[in-house]
C-alpha cells in the first residue's frame, strides 16, 4: 500500500495554467494546459499548445502544490494541446487529484472511440477517473459559440461516471440551462 503512495514525479510539459476558471468544466476549477499537440485544429483557441517543443517542464508534484493552494476549488481540467499525449504524467497527477477529492475532467481532441481503441492499460486508467471528457477535433465549420464547455458541434461532452454505469455513451447534463443570445 505504501508502494502505491509512492509518487514517481513524472514530467508534464506545459503551455500553460488558469488557476481559476469558472469556464472549462462544472464548479470552480483549476486548469491544466498541456503542450503538444499532433492534431493542430485549424482555428483552434490555443495554436500557441501545438509545438511539443514549446511550454516549459513541471513535475506532477509540482503542479499539484500548486493545485492545493487553492482550498477553494471543486475540480481540475486538462486541456491543450493534447492531453492524451501526456498519459504517463497525467495519470500520475489525476490519482494525485482524485485522492483529494477534486472532480477530473479533460478534453481531447481524439474520440472517445479513438482513446478505447489504443488498448493502452494508461490510457483506459486515466479514463476511469474522468467525471467529463470533451471529446472530438474542434471544426471552425462547427463553431458555436452557444455550447457549454466546447467549441463546435461535433464535440462531445461525456458524463463518464453515467457512460459507465450504463454502458453506453452519455452525455452530460448541466445543473443550468442558459440560452445565449448573439
Amino acid at each position: 500500500m505504501e508502494d502505491d503512495m509512492k509518487k514517481e514525479n513524472k514530467v508534464i510539459r506545459v503551455c500553460g495554467i488558469e488557476r481559476e476558471s469558472i469556464v472549462d468544466g462544472p464548479g470552480f476549477r483549476y486548469v491544466l494546459f498541456v503542450q503538444g499537440c499532433p492534431h493542430r485544429c485549424p482555428g483552434c483557441h490555443n495554436p500557441e499548445s501545438h509545438d511539443p517543443a514549446g511550454g516549459a517542464d513541471m513535475t506532477t508534484e509540482e503542479v499539484f502544490a500548486d493545485i492545493m493552494k487553492n482550498p477553494h476549488l471543486q475540480g481540475v481540467t486538462f486541456s491543450g494541446g493534447e492531453p492524451f499525449e501526456q498519459v504517463p504524467a497525467l495519470l500520475e497527477l489525476g490519482k494525485m487529484i482524485r485522492n483529494a477529492g477534486l472532480s477530473l475532467m479533460s478534453y481531447s481532441g481524439y474520440t472517445l472511440e479513438e482513446l478505447q481503441k489504443r488498448n493502452d492499460p494508461e490510457t483506459d486508467e486515466l479514463l476511469s477517473m474522468l467525471d467529463i471528457l470533451v471529446d472530438g477535433r474542434y471544426v471552425e465549420a462547427l463553431r458555436n459559440l452557444t455550447l457549454i464547455y466546447r467549441g463546435s458541434e461535433n464535440q462531445r461532452v461525456i458524463d463518464m461516471n453515467k457512460t459507465r454505469a450504463e454502458g453506453r455513451i452519455v452525455e452530460y447534463q448541466s445543473d443550468f440551462d442558459i440560452e445565449i443570445v448573439i
